[in-house]
């Protein structure tokens, strides 16, 4: 007998749909595994068999093919075992064929038939809204994450038999309530976030604005305790709020990476993302054998902040210069293209020379001139062209940068710099930037 099963395969932070076939065949007892599967899939053989003999079900005595089609997409990931098992069940009789008729399935087993959350649930239920199926059956980790999409029916259970069950209700997947928080989740931003400013670092103020306001590229350069990253830090608090449609994006992104164990609502704040200078090309843009978003990705909406700089490898900063353009990474693999969103506002900072003090009028400099060459030969020109804003920042005084970091209010500041900061953020257009540009863009650092 042969039953099918619908189910979804991750393609980088894509969901596609995938039909699972199992069909029973005469022969020695065994299960194979068709339609290029990875090893995580592979190993669903012996998962699924304890599953159902620890849940009550009576295991396959015969050869068992299972194929997931199309054939010509590798699918990886834990998630089709319950669509697997389910399609088991009832090409051996022991579940009726019509209960999985238009039922979308993804879920981990374990051995005692018990469900574990994975990753992408919310690319895997926006396809299956779009696809107008019954009703989607996922781990009750991730139900409150799948009922973010509007208009689907989202069943969740704890355990293999508890599916079964809920199949065979008198009125079969009825929607069911997980949360009030789940369906109804509200973009805001955090109420008690304050900006706290530098004191005495007024174009450091205006240049967060002008890039906040218009988006534009920011790169700082200043000694060691100078302000630069507590600048940054708060960048991501001046942008928009989000909407639901960049909200939903956002999630997406982190579910699929796997960075979303069980949420009830939507990621509510712009992300940022500040990767150490030691990170890989694979780390930062994405990339694996099964490519999954990288941290440019994941600052998608948001800001991705790379200090020091000049202490990141030329070739892993060269990877950065056509996604700042398209505001889109593209992978090319020999079996497969993967495409990740990368809309971000690049911050970053890094000291004008090895020792830090170069230009400092307190500190001296112990670098050679061909040792500040070569520190900064490692960013290269088209690099540094597509950051639009570059400003030199000074040594703050000990006394100034911890009045800076108490918490000061607007009305706390004599010179009022954070109330000029909010009038721009209030505009948000681009007037302010063209008027403003002549007394905040700088030319490059000299070296």
């Amino acid at each position: 007998m042969l039953a099918r099963c619908l189910s979804v395969s991750l393609h980088g932070i894509e969901a596609l749909a995938v039909t699972v076939e199992v069909d029973l065949v005469p022969g020695l007892p065994g299960l194979q595994l068709v339609g290029l599967p990875d090893a995580a899939i592979q190993e669903s053989r012996e998962r699924v068999r304890s599953a159902l003999r620890n849940s009550g079900f009576r295991g396959p005595l015969v050869r068992v093919v299972v194929n997931l089609a199309p054939a010509d997409l590798r699918k990886e990931g834990p998630s089709f075992d319950l669509p697997i098992a389910l399609a088991l069940l009832v090409a051996s009789g022991q579940l009726d064929g019509p209960l999985l008729a238009n039922l979308c399935c993804a879920g981990e087993l374990g051995l005692d038939g018990s469900l574990r959350p994975c990753r992408g649930i919310l690319a895997i239920a926006n396809l299956a809204a779009a696809q107008n199926v019954r009703a989607l059956v996922v781990p009750s980790a991730n139900a409150a994450e799948a009922s973010l999409v509007p208009g689907l029916t989202v069943r969740a259970a704890h355990s293999l038999s508890e599916v079964v069950d809920l199949l065979h209700q008198p009125q079969p997947l009825a929607p069911k309530h997980i949360s009030k928080a789940a369906v109804t989740a509200k973009i805001t931003h955090r109420p008690n976030d304050q900006l706290h400013p530098l004191l005495g670092c007024a174009l450091g103020h205006k240049a967060l604005a002008l890039a906040a306001a218009g988006g534009h590229h920011l790169l700082m350069v200043g000694p060691p305790g100078c302000g630069k990253t507590l600048l940054a830090q708060h960048l991501a608090q001046l942008l928009p709020p989000l909407t639901r449609q960049e909200a939903l994006e956002i999630t997406s992104i982190h579910s699929a990476a796997g960075m979303l164990k069980s949420t009830p609502q939507l990621i509510q704040q712009r992300p940022f993302r500040a990767p150490h200078h030691s990170c890989t090309i694979a780390a930062l843009v994405g990339g694996g054998a099964n490519p999954r978003p990288g941290e440019l990705s994941l600052a998608h909406g948001g800001v991705l902040f790379l200090d020091e700089l000049a202490e990141f490898p030329r070739k892993v900063l060269d990877q950065l210069r056509q996604p700042l353009e398209e505001g889109v990474i593209r992978l090319n693999r020999a079996r497969q293209t993967c495409a990740f969103p990368a809309q971000i506002t690049l911050v970053a900072a890094t000291n004008p020379c090895p020792c830090g003090w170069f230009g400092d009028e307190e500190h001296p400099c112990r670098c050679s001139q061909c040792q500040r060459q070569r520190y900064w030969s490692r960013l290269s020109g088209p690099l540094l062209d597509r950051l639009d804003l570059q400003l030199r920042l000074k040594h703050l005084p000990a006394a100034q940068l911890r009045k800076s970091v108490t918490g000061f209010t607007p009305t706390d500041l004599k010179d009022q710099e954070l109330i000029g900061i909010e009038q721009i953020l209030r505009a948000r257009g681009y007037l302010f930037a063209i008027l403003m540009a002549s007394s905040i863009v700088t030319s490059r650092p000299r070296i």
